[in-house]
């Protein structure tokens, strides 16, 4: 099996947020402190959104993160390369394949399910966003529990009151649709979302693994 080894992408530049939302349901920190998962498998996100290239741009950039927070992470490149050499191409394969055989194929204690929700660059007549949302869940490999749900949406973008007039609050909205789909800021915002979902230490986020030095104190 050739194996790629993944790493996580922390987004240098600085943007400006037009409006965050994080929301965390199905929190269950008693089964996620006995449960104590050390190493992580990322399976790979269904796609909901309408750009073919989102699921990627978030798989990219989500070891960074957990590897942050405490986790040993299967490398993106050999699960990738596991489930492509037994003829599974879709992400919604992986995400049917039962716990236990994940457990005995890529002996991670738990596995990340993710869903990209929306992706990509929006022009709305006086202004352009740029929208990532997305969904996760953690559950325990050997026992099947799921030990954690989060979603967050990440916009970027959404202020052109700079502007003096309505043509100039129009051709500054094309520009930057322009700008966005060019330079795909969208893989840089789903970096910004991958990392707001998935560090550990937030309210209703994850809890450290036990290669962070915060482990013993939560």
């Amino acid at each position: 099996m050739m194996k790629f080894l993944s790493r996580g992408i922390l987004v240098g530049m600085v943007l400006t947020l037009g409006g965050c939302a994080v929301a965390h349901s199905d929190v269950n920190y008693d089964a996620f402190r006995e449960s104590k998962p050390a190493s992580l498998l990322v399976l790979p996100p269904v796609n909901h959104s309408v750009e073919p290239g989102a699921a990627a741009a978030v798989l990219a950039q989500v070891t960074y993160p957990l590897a942050e927070s405490g986790y040993y992470v299967v490398p993106v490149g050999v699960m990738e390369e596991t489930f492509r050499q037994n003829g599974m191409m879709a992400a919604e394969e992986a995400h049917a394949v039962p716990a236990a055989q994940l457990r005995e194929i890529f002996g991670a204690d738990a596995a990340l399910y993710m869903t990209v929700k929306q992706y990509g660059s929006t022009y709305k007549v006086v202004s352009s966003m740029i929208t990532v949302e997305l969904e996760a869940s953690l559950v325990d490999l050997r026992s099947g529990a799921n030990l954690w749900r989060g979603a967050t949406t990440v916009v970027h973008g959404g202020d052109n009151n700079n502007n003096n007039s309505l043509i100039g609050m129009l051709v500054g909205a094309m520009v930057a649709q322009i700008a966005n789909t060019l330079s795909d800021r969208s893989y840089d915002v789903a970096g910004m979302a991958d990392t707001r979902l998935l560090y550990a230490g937030r309210p209703g986020g994850l809890l450290y693994g036990p290669r962070s030095p915060h482990y013993s104190l939560q």
